[in-house]
């Protein structure tokens, strides 16, 4: 096994153009849970020296630890190499608090210090904390190499269980992201409190310029999932002038979210708990962005859901 330090972009994308298949290495938080459980080697004997990828490190270009926001076009840039600890941080986390709840989840303070936005997009776990939100927010990844760059919605970008649209040669640049006029937010359950991988999970956007909910849901499918039906659903049910909803709205858009998962049964939960959990948090998520209970008169009180 090489390493392969770089200390430029330009160094990255040389290293990249002559090894496109090289292990990219940013936090390395992920990588050192697959080799602690025995799912990767990397030169623990002869033979697995002469079979390992190159392992480029990345940790060291300025460029992927930056963030930019532009107020004029409503949107923010984040490099790929920006920390879950930088992300639950002002300005960033006031832009996007979605993000930033995600954030505060992932692991211990050492991981959320090592830990990054574009290696939980290199990933690509259904489980992945980060990747609702960026998928309820619409976000568009960047990929660079040596001869091209491109850009993807983030939907198009994750292709199924740890595998992405990302090409031999390619290095995830950062992503964009909509500062949107509403509300935004991210739940997760799991089999403790914290220091857990989700065993489903939910972020829901609020849309007020577009009148638009977009919900996104982890953990319960092959890759992050969208639940367009229970979306139109609610966006048409939303009182959007006096910020409210129905609480059998709330709950017809639960069913909704919950039908649109495909979870599994494994060790962490049976499908029927995530399936149910989804549509609870999907409910709770409404309710937090949409406070009163339209209806007819008289009905202007808060939902207990």
């Amino acid at each position: 096994m090489s390493v392969i330090i770089a200390f430029s972009m330009d160094e990255a994308l040389r290293a990249l153009a002559a090894h496109p298949d090289a292990l990219i290495l940013s936090g390395g938080t992920d990588l050192l849970v697959e080799i602690n459980e025995g799912h990767r080697r990397l030169g623990s004997s002869s033979a697995d020296i002469a079979t390992s990828p190159t392992v480029l490190a990345v940790d060291r270009l300025s460029e992927l630890r930056s963030w930019t926001i532009d107020l004029e076009r409503s949107q923010v840039h984040i490099g790929a190499g920006v920390t879950w600890s930088e992300l639950v941080s002002e300005p960033l986390a006031g832009l996007i608090p979605a993000l930033a709840e995600a954030s505060r989840t992932v692991g211990s303070p050492q991981i959320r210090n090592a830990g990054t936005l574009g290696g939980n997009l290199g990933t690509c776990s259904p489980a992945g904390d980060g990747l609702p939100v960026l998928a309820a927010l619409e976000a568009v990844v960047h990929l660079r190499s040596a001869t091209h760059q491109r850009d993807l919605p983030v939907a198009e970008f994750m292709v199924g269980v740890k595998r992405t649209a990302r090409l031999p040669g390619e290095l995830i640049t950062g992503v964009t992201l909509p500062i949107i006029n509403g509300w935004q937010g991210y739940s997760k359950v799991g089999v403790r409190n914290a220091m857990v991988i989700a065993t489903a999970s939910t972020a829901l956007v609020a849309d007020r310029t577009k009148r638009q909910i977009r919900v996104a849901l982890g953990s319960v499918g092959p890759t992050v999932l969208r639940c367009s039906e229970a979306e139109t659903m609610l966006s048409a049910a939303v009182d959007w002038e006096n910020g409210g909803v129905g609480s059998d709205q709330l709950r017809e858009f639960g069913g909704l979210v919950a039908a649109a998962s495909r979870p599994i049964d494994d060790h962490r939960s049976s499908a029927a708990y995530r399936r149910h959990s989804v549509g609870v948090m999907a409910q709770r998520l409404a309710r937090r962005a949409f406070p009163l209970e339209s209806g007819p008169p008289g009905q202007g009180k808060s939902s207990g859901i």
